[in-house]
């Protein structure tokens, strides 16, 4: 790996996503020479600490990327659409955590233990994936790779976090309000979150399903690289402040046992076991958070379905889902 240190920007640094990337580029000791944080004009002047040094939060135009390498991006789509061409003509590649480019067939789209080949291919911009895909793909590659998928149906069951941290203060507040005895009305959120699972994320489109649950569908073929794979999804927010967790069945064209599907995923790259049902071992958000690989579990062989297995999965959203996936990407790109 090269010994390059690399100038640095993150877009969005005042945000949930952006503050874990920071903590991540420090975790994994990426070769930082200049940091340049970037964000809104009302976060102007706010300073951040990073090895060890204050650094003050710059607010985002088309000229903050000169002499930049690397710019990571997780300001939401509309700043990725105004401001990732201008970084990229500064001469920076983009890693972009926003839905915008991912599914540009001229971007990759990438989870580095799943297709790090299409890192190579990229013209300036890299997609991250959304949070939700990339846990799931990390589990089910190594099962396609193994028995070719056929479908896959997804439930997931995802943090607040996933919806920045807004929406973590809005179940803080309505949490403390109803120890309180008191109502606090949604302000984030359609409905209230604290107690509640909301089966919604983002807006709905003309077949019923949500953008969220098209993404999914969308992204893992193309990160896979199968647009053969069938895939149905309903996402719904839950009141759990970190982690996203996910129920998935996965029909193969050939049979797997359990204990098959138990063998290959012990294997897999970025996926951890937790797999002792007689024992309650089984995933769950309070033990996931923060840790970067998917956790698996309640591994079955699907009664409903003579060559399908069902399996739950839990990962950080802000870590693995967003922030960790993109450094990653950043030190495939430093080889």
């Amino acid at each position: 790996m090269s010994s390059k240190q690399y100038n640095i920007a993150i877009v969005g640094a005042t945000g949930a996503v952006g503050k874990v990337m920071l903590e991540i580029l420090a975790e994994r000791k990426f070769p930082v020479r200049h940091l340049r944080l970037l964000a809104s004009e009302r976060s102007g002047g706010k300073k951040i600490m990073f090895g060890g040094l204050e650094v003050a939060v710059e607010p985002l135009t088309e000229k903050s990327f000169e002499g930049v390498d690397i710019a990571l991006f997780s300001a939401g789509a509309e700043r990725s659409r105004l401001f990732a061409p201008a970084a990229v003509k500064s001469g920076a590649v983009v890693i972009d955590n926003t839905s915008y480019f991912r599914m540009n067939p001229d971007v990759p789209l990438v989870v580095p233990e799943v297709n790090p080949e299409d890192i190579k291919k990229h013209h300036g911009i890299i997609a991250n994936p959304n949070c939700s895909t990339i846990g799931m793909v990390l589990a089910l590659n190594p099962i396609h790779q193994a028995a070719k998928i056929n479908r896959v149906v997804v439930t997931t069951f995802q943090s607040v976090s996933g919806a920045g941290a807004s929406a973590i203060q809005e179940l803080k507040d309505q949490i403390l309000a109803w120890a309180r005895g008191e109502h606090l009305p949604p302000k984030k959120f359609a409905h209230p979150i604290a107690f509640n699972c909301i089966p919604q994320i983002d807006d709905f489109l003309e077949n019923g399903y949500t953008k969220e649950e098209i993404k999914m569908v969308n992204e893992t073929k193309k990160i896979i690289g199968d647009p053969s794979i069938q895939l149905t999804a309903t996402c719904v927010r839950v009141p759990v402040f970190y982690a996203h967790s996910e129920s998935v069945t996965i029909e193969t064209e050939r049979k797997l046992t359990a204990r098959e599907a138990r063998e290959i995923l012990s294997k897999a790259p970025g996926v951890v076991m937790c797999d002792e049902p007689a024992n309650k071992k089984y995933p769950m958000p309070i033990y996931v958070e923060g840790h970067d690989e998917t956790f698996v579990g309640r591994i079955r062989e699907d009664i409903s379905h003579p060559s399908a297995i069902t399996l739950w999965l839990v990962s950080d959203n802000l870590r693995k889902g967003a922030a960790t996936n993109a450094v990653q990407i950043a030190e495939h790109l430093r080889r």
